[in-house]
């Protein structure tokens, strides 16, 4: 492959959103897109995501993980994507200039006319969330013991305690218990369910895999391998309640304890994080503060769905075609986008006061706590509502999205601010 010295529109990951991003960057005009992959094939964690649950809403399908990416593989191939694989991006700078380092092409730089973001997240480990107790073998993200069981063909384990109700965590134990494993339990500190409700009834319920809520792991015991670990229920504050101790015997635990936007390379950047989400400010286009540089996708905020993680892909990468075409912008007058009642975040962070003009625009968002009843989701400009909508319950593991649509463009482009909040009915 001969590598440019210069391209229109540079992806980094080739996830999902960096495959959707590369795609539509390509179709709105970019002459010269490149994804940049550290791994040694495309799909990024979807590879090994082979359960279904993929592709509902772009494809109108349930699709395995696998699938789902091979689709938007064989599109970016087709529509003249380059690739370069294998090949770790080491550094990034405010002016789009990116250095590389790859065992085939040593290390070497390439400039960018525009940058889509879409390095995805990781997840959190023992060490970030503090577990006591002793330090054997045995203990696993849930990510890492999907990579196993899924591609490498190896079984961490026979008896297991999951530590957290995310996705992940939810569907491994349903996929341990496939393989023949004990899933003793699965331990959550929270008073509900950090993942999605349908992989606690098809992964949890559905197995007989008994869900512990408000309790975590006091210590974990064992010299050389995981023996056992002892759980203990906690208060509303996280506090351990004495007596409530259980020794629960295991040879490994998984943790699936939260995920965390990858950023290093955006902070080398000059991109500015929401300390909340720890991802980008973006606005509507997803475009960060730094001119050019977009971002898409887990690098922003933690999705539930793989398909709406296209969708950010899909608008970024127009995006970023576009800023490349012309390697400018007029200047925009921003609304800013705040959190408001029982709102943890809201992304975009801001709104260009045109935006409505153009289309609709999604804002998305996650709650601070559970409403299990009838709710408002309501935008509003200080005392006065522009939106309002019903929704049957909230819930923090599932990601909630309001539509502005052309229709409000005037309201939108009056207000001093958004503020968007999410209560129950009762409470109006």
């Amino acid at each position: 492959m001969l590598i440019k010295d210069i391209y229109d529109v540079v992806v980094i990951g080739a996830g999902p959103s960096g495959l959707a991003a590369a795609i539509e960057a390509k179709k709105a005009g970019a002459r010269d897109v490149l994804v940049i992959e550290r791994d040694v094939e495309l799909g990024g964690i979807l590879l090994q995501c082979i359960h279904n649950g993929f592709g509902l809403q772009t494809f109108k399908e349930d699709l395995p993980g696998p699938e789902y990416a091979q689709r938007y593989i064989n599109e970016a191939r087709a529509i003249g994507v380059e690739f370069l694989l294998d090949t770790m991006v080491m550094d990034v700078t405010p002016q789009k200039r990116l250095f590389l380092s790859s065992q085939q092409y040593g290390y070497f730089a390439l400039d960018a006319r525009a940058i889509v973001l879409a390095m995805g997240c990781r997840e959190r480990t023992r060490a970030q969330v503090r577990i006591p107790g002793m330090r054997p073998n045995g203990v696993y993200t849930a990510g890492t013991a999907q990579r196993w069981v899924n591609v490498e063909g190896y079984m961490p384990g026979k008896n297991f305690v999951i530590l957290g109700s995310g996705d992940i965590g939810m569907i491994m134990a349903r996929r341990l218990t496939f393989e023949g494993a004990k899933v003793s339990r699965v331990l959550e500190i929270q008073s509900y369910l950090s993942g999605l409700s349908r992989n606690y009834v098809q992964c949890l319920q559905d197995w007989d895999i008994p869900l512990q809520l408000q309790h975590t792991i006091k210590r974990v015991i064992g010299k050389n391998r995981v023996e056992a670990i002892e759980s203990v229920a906690v208060d509303e504050r996280w506090n351990f309640i004495p007596g409530t101790e259980e020794i629960v015997p295991c040879d490994t635990l998984l943790l699936s304890v939260g995920l965390i936007p990858e950023n290093e390379l955006s902070k080398k950047a000059g991109v500015l994080l929401d300390p909340v989400t720890g991802g980008p400010f973006v606005d509507e286009r997803f475009q960060t503060n730094v001119p050019g540089i977009f971002a898409a996708g887990n690098v922003v905020h933690v999705y539930d769905l793989v398909d709406y993680v296209s969708i950010a892909g899909d608008t970024a990468g127009m995006n970023a075609a576009k800023y490349a075409l012309t390697e400018s912008q007029s200047e925009v007058d921003y609304i800013p986008v705040k959190a408001g009642r029982n709102v943890r975040y809201v992304v975009p962070h801001k709104l260009d006061r045109r935006a409505l003009q153009r289309g609709d625009v999604q804002l998305q968002l996650r709650v601070t706590k559970p409403i299990e009843e009838d709710v408002w989701l309501e935008v509003r400009d200080e005392n006065k509502s522009i939106v309002r909508r019903s929704e049957r319950y909230a819930r923090p593991g599932e990601m909630v999205t309001i539509l502005l649509k052309p229709s409000m463009a005037d309201a939108v482009r009056e207000a001093i601010s958004l503020t968007v909040d999410v209560y129950p009915k009762a409470e109006a």
